[in-house]
């Protein structure tokens, strides 16, 4: 089956609604099939947390929010920039941010899967770290999200050692892709 194409275009404020709502469903998914109990995968406030997220990453003079539209919607998203956590602190002691960009999310609609744009995002993230002249990307994923991390290790990356608790006694594991190998 032919699907139409995608096309990708820097994120917009008036992108939020979609962006909270693609959001909620991809992660509500992986959470999901990672056998995490519907109970914890969100709060009542988790949607307003995730538009002030999304709207401070549109907005951002450092980072990088592309959407990716199939039909006029938004069925993909990628955000990246530099290995930064709260406010201005690395989250690693000894990160070297000029020669490291991070992958913070990339996210598609769960019934777009499998149809390639998650390959696109990626994409746009390696060109991301090309155009920076970054030698490395880092991302997190979830260790009982199985789709994220299959997805991570056909396009290169590899876990670096590096875990920090989540969620339902599952760590994050922390990956690394070599831009020059990718």
């Amino acid at each position: 089956m032919t699907h139409p194409p995608v096309l990708l275009r820097p994120a917009v404020p008036a992108d939020l609604d979609a962006l909270v709502e693609l959001h909620t469903r991809a992660r509500t998914a992986y959470y999901r099939a990672g056998g995490l109990p519907a109970a914890r995968i969100d709060t009542p406030d988790g949607p307003s947390r995730r538009r002030e997220g999304w709207e401070r990453s549109i907005r951002s003079a450092t980072r990088t929010v592309r959407c990716a539209l199939r039909n006029d919607t938004v069925v993909g998203v990628v955000a990246m920039g530099p290995p930064l956590g709260a406010g201005s602190e690395p989250r690693d002691p000894g990160t070297e941010a000029e020669a490291v960009g991070e992958l913070y999310q990339i996210h598609v609609l769960p019934g777009q899967w499998g149809r390639g744009i998650g390959g696109q995002l990626h994409a746009a993230f390696v060109r991301f770290l090309r155009e920076a002249a970054l030698a490395a990307g880092r991302v997190e994923a979830w260790e009982r999200n199985e789709r994220a991390r299959a997805f991570y290790a056909r396009h290169g990356w590899r876990p670096d050692g590096h875990r920090r608790p989540g969620p339902a006694g599952a760590c994050y594991l922390r990956m690394c892709l070599d831009v020059a190998a990718a």
